[in-house]
């Protein structure tokens, strides 16, 4: 067991569990720091693989620190470790016995190694997080504005006080679509050009599964990407007796399934295997949101097929029989 360190990150700080060569358990808590991550190194040695959740962005500096040394890293989805740590009845929860248990999971489960995403991936991941936090501003503010006009009565002062802050918002938004265009076009022009042939998929979309897929270069399979993303149906039976809802897999990214719901509206009056998708499903019944979640699963695996294969959207395009999907 003396492969892998565990380790749980916090803002400020991090724990670390391992295992000495005589089978001695060790923790080790550090701050956040390049010292603390080189302290990290000599202690526990440069032949492990180190891995942590993907907590918000606290891994990523110690997790790119390591890497740059050319130390084995692995990043893993919070929801797993969590579901691993009831799955073996655990009650406490503290740091230590949080980086233990991702030691266990290494151990038990195995991981893939980490690799860092490309400088412009980190930027539009950025610009992606910025423009939704400014979106929730918006709607806040617009909400706040009805809300005192429906009181009957409103401060003028008050009313151009938020109207200003929304256009300080509009234009931000503004600027940094046409920022996170500008990076697509210029890193990305050939994934741009295939994507873009698939009617449905906008600007944002666009630059949304670029970022979140590192220019498709983190998933062999689209299937890895549509459970990535958080469209796998979860499938609720036991025996004869019990059978439940089937329900989306949510472990994945929640704006970019928001993303491709909307996507997915468009898709359905332009895209030919998406209309046709559209048509069959309502003729069997289908709720209208269960259509558009297949129909978005669908866009995933046309833009997986499209940039994987170097070629652009034929609408004319027949899936062989084992590849096809709803």
């Amino acid at each position: 067991m003396n492969k892998y360190i565990g380790i749980d990150i916090a803002k400020q700080t991090f724990d670390a569990y391992g295992l000495t060569s005589n089978k001695k358990e060790e923790f080790l808590q550090f701050n956040q720091t390049h010292t603390a991550y080189q302290q990290l190194i000599k202690r526990f040695g440069k032949d492990k693989t180190y891995v942590m959740e993907a907590t918000g962005p606290y891994y990523m500096k110690l997790a790119t620190f390591l890497y740059e040394k050319n130390i084995a890293v692995a990043v893993v989805n919070p929801l797993i470790i969590k579901r691993f740590a009831q799955m073996n009845l655990q009650r406490a929860k503290t740091d230590k016995k949080d980086a233990q248990t991702i030691h266990n999971y290494a151990f038990y489960q195995g991981v893939n190694l980490w690799t860092p995403p490309s400088k412009a991936v980190k930027q539009m991941q950025q610009i992606l997080s910025s423009l939704e936090l400014i979106n929730k501003q918006m709607t806040a503010t617009k909400n706040q504005l009805k809300a005192f006009k429906a009181s009957g009565s409103v401060d003028s002062q008050v009313s151009q006080s938020l109207k200003t802050i929304l256009t300080k918002y509009a234009r931000e938004m503004k600027r940094l679509e046409e920022q996170l265009d500008h990076i697509v076009k210029t890193h990305y022009p050939a994934t741009q050009k295939r994507l873009n042939s698939i009617p449905g998929l906008g600007k944002k979309a666009i630059a949304v599964l670029i970022a979140v897929t590192d220019n498709f270069e983190k998933f062999v399979h689209y299937k890895q990407l549509i459970a990535f993303v958080g469209f796998s149906p979860r499938v609720y039976e036991s025996g004869t007796s019990v059978k439940g809802k089937g329900h989306l897999c949510k472990l994945g990214k929640a704006h970019v399934r928001k993303q491709l719901y909307m996507n997915a509206w468009s898709a359905k009056f332009h895209n030919k295997s998406c209309v046709e998708m559209y048509e069959r499903l309502k003729a069997k019944g289908k709720p209208e949101r269960v259509i558009k979640i297949a129909i978005a699963n669908k866009l995933l695996k046309q833009a997986f097929a499209v940039v994987n294969n170097q070629t652009i959207y034929d609408p004319n395009f027949v899936s062989k029989p084992y590849a096809a999907s709803a």
